[in-house]
């Protein structure tokens, strides 16, 4: 049976909410559910500065503790599990590692800035007849190189786990960036700088090493990388575990609200698991002094693999969650 297809959770005999948030004060947050732990979110990094130091989510594990993120790979070293990473904003990088310059290539500039942990604002957890949810608020203040404060950020990030699936979780991501610089910091990409098809950018899931070769799903299709750059409201992936040989799927779905919608999607399959929604991937957003931008997204982590209908299915209830 397909995630799409739905699995029926058993009554619970204890009454207690099985969901807990653990707060390592000054570094990350876990989130647990019936003793896994689906998700850590680090909101202070140690990562160097040529990696783009800023808030992460790894590992992300399906509910049977299948873990479906990969941080710091070796061929992209600034690739972080789930994370919001912008490689174009104006003159500034924070992606990490060397920008794309048109007509040069990639090349290492010092301008890898940090997003750099403000507050923890409010951290609960919630037991109701639909589902158990922990919510996280999150300030930030954004920092070029060579240190100036250039945008803050509310981000709210939430662990839904339904009570009628035993098999699925959600995660629900929304930001708020302010452009509090005292010029334009247009958001785009390595395609919107010159380089064909690689317009990377925004809320960028990267798959662990086994899910390498997986395939990629969207509406109507089920594939490879060919999908690449094509618009839709969400995209997913479905990949294989080393060892025990389960399978995982994951689905991002795109707000309807957000820039752009529906996006083009960056995804990959051959060199590496990879999806990300591109706001800015042929065309950079507008981002004048003073202005906000909010992006809103939820991500599925089920086990199991999905066809094309069964993560259709995954994304429609992601999409209930933003919409609701």
């Amino acid at each position: 049976m397909t995630p799409g297809a739905g699995t029926t959770r058993r009554p619970r005999l204890d009454p207690r909410p099985a969901a807990r948030a653990l707060h390592d004060v000054g570094r990350g947050v876990d989130v647990e559910h019936d003793g896994t732990t689906l998700l850590r979110y680090v909101y202070v990094p140690d990562d160097v500065q040529l990696e783009s130091p800023r808030p992460y989510l790894h590992p992300l594990r399906t509910r049977r503790g299948d873990v479906v993120t990969a941080l710091r790979p070796h061929d992209h070293v600034w690739h972080k599990g789930v994370a919001w990473s912008l490689p174009v904003v104006g003159d500034e990088n924070f992606w990490g590692g060397p920008t794309y310059v048109r007509d040069q290539g990639y090349v290492q500039l010092d301008n890898d800035g940090s997003m750099d942990h403000q507050a923890i604002v409010r951290l609960d957890v919630t037991s109701g007849p639909d589902a158990e949810r922990v919510d996280l608020v999150h300030t930030l203040a954004w920092h070029t190189q060579d240190g100036e404060h250039v945008v803050d950020e509310e981000r709210a990030l939430a662990a839904v786990v339904p009570a009628d699936r035993d098999d699925v979780w959600f995660l629900l991501f929304d930001t708020s960036m302010t452009n509090v610089s005292d010029r334009a910091l247009p958001l785009g990409s390595p395609t919107t700088r010159g380089r064909e098809n690689a317009g990377y950018g925004g809320l960028f899931w990267r798959g662990p090493r086994d899910f390498t070769g997986g395939t990629l799903l969207a509406p109507g299709f089920a594939g490879g990388e060919e999908v690449r750059g094509t618009r839709a409201p969400w995209m997913g992936f479905t990949g294989a575990h080393d060892g025990s040989g389960r399978q995982s799927t994951v689905v991002v779905v795109d707000g309807a609200t957000n820039p752009s919608h529906p996006p083009q999607w960056f995804a990959r399959t051959e060199w590496f698991a990879g999806v990300n929604p591109a706001p800015f991937f042929s065309e950079e957003v507008p981002f004048d002094t003073g202005a906000t931008l909010r992006f809103r997204y939820a991500l599925v982590v089920a086990q199991g693999p999905a066809d094309a209908d069964g993560a259709a299915a995954l994304a429609a209830r992601g999409r209930a969650l933003l919409d609701g």
